[in-house]
């Protein structure tokens, strides 16, 4: 997906409100999401008060880490080498912005590879990045940061869902009472240790058949039972008093198309409501495409065509167990969180410094 340089609001993507004046900051944040699939970075300014932040440099390159990986239990050297090339690029830009203060994460691709340990320590002697390896617990609690702000102030719960390469995060964001004031907070989440990219190599990778669909559903649908079965995890239990958000290339994906964009255009799609019967629909057409078909549209693109597929297979197994009338499309998450999280430390920081200096000043 491509990112655009231009605002982020803690609001609606639609109608930001302006934030309350403050003391302009030098600070510049940056923000690296390492995938099973992606690799992204994020460099903001501080936009104000209020959660807001304005984009000066964004990146985002198809690495496929773990591809490979769910057969070997290894990350290849092809993969390695793929995903240090853009590291590399990570790492320049955040030298050229000048960046003060930034954090780097690795997710499930990292998790799962037992050769994962060295590849970090390679990422930091040849590209200078301290790579952290986040729990599944992190990461959830930094993609439920970064699209708070899209829920529905009117309902108490949304159902978050993030469906990556390796690993599938759904998280219950929970609103009580359910009005603008009240901040919504992570009520259980869960990882389901099974993404695009893993789904797909079960099924030999691409490309991918049409004819392989119901039998992705059946393995989606099964992993989905066996990890609420171990973990307890429940979920929202109200239908009317919930709302999906998904945040993932699947749905962004599925919304481009579903509003006719002849190329994917973040400022349409994050943020955007649709029908939850709307994106199933569009779902159910782009799987009964061949590869040819699905590379065709141009919101897909042939990196995506063999991925979109088992995209829609856990997409299916989440909105069959948590039925709701609407979903909410964001186009943030893991990189909003961090930057978020990142913001609010050096924010407290400034305010201890201020006090600090406050009673030395009147201690003389």
């Amino acid at each position: 997906m491509d990112d655009r340089t231009a605002p982020h609001h803690a609001g609606s993507p639609a109608a930001p409100r302006e934030a309350p004046a403050a003391r302009p900051s030098r600070d510049v944040y940056a923000a690296v999401d390492l995938g099973t699939n992606n690799c992204r970075l994020l460099i903001a300014r501080a936009d104000g008060r209020g959660g807001a932040f304005r984009v000066i440099d964004a990146f985002s390159r198809s690495v496929r880490l773990g591809e490979g990986l769910s057969a070997s239990g290894r990350l290849s050297e092809a993969a390695i080498e793929r995903t240090l090339q853009a590291l590399r690029v990570c790492a320049s830009k955040i030298r050229r912005a000048g960046v003060t203060h930034a954090r780097a994460i690795a997710t499930e691709a990292c998790r799962s590879a037992v050769n994962s340990a060295a590849f970090i320590q390679r990422i930091e002697t040849e590209t200078g990045l301290r790579m952290e390896i986040v729990s599944p617990g992190e990461e959830a609690r930094l993609c439920a940061q970064g699209c708070a702000p899209l829920t529905d102030p009117a309902l108490e719960d949304a159902l978050v869902f993030d469906i990556g390469g390796g690993s599938t995060e759904l998280i219950w964001l929970r609103r009580s009472p359910p009005v603008a004031a009240t901040r919504p907070r992570m009520a259980a989440w869960i990882s389901v240790p099974l993404g695009v990219v893993s789904l797909a190599e079960r099924f030999g990778g691409a490309p991918l058949r049409a004819d392989d669909y119901p039998a992705m559903r059946m393995a989606a649908s099964t992993a989905f039972d066996t990890a609420f079965a171990a973990s307890g995890f429940v979920g929202p239990e109200i239908a009317a008093s919930r709302h999906l958000l998904g945040t993932s290339g699947t749905v962004t994906t599925l919304a481009g198309i579903h509003l006719g964009l002849p190329r994917y255009d973040r400022n349409r799609v994050d943020g955007l409501w649709m029908d939850t019967a709307d994106i199933t629909t569009v779902a159910a057409q782009l799987v009964m495409q061949d590869f040819a078909g699905r590379a065709a549209h141009g919101c897909v693109g042939s990196d995506r065509a063999d991925l979109v597929l088992p995209g829609c297979a856990i997409l299916d197994a989440i909105t069959s167990r948590f039925p709701s009338q609407r979903i909410r499309i964001a186009d943030r998450g893991l990189r909003e969180g961090i930057l978020l999280t990142l913001m609010a430390r050096a924010e407290k920081e400034r305010q201890r410094r201020f006090r600090r200096a406050r009673r030395n000043g009147a201690a003389r």
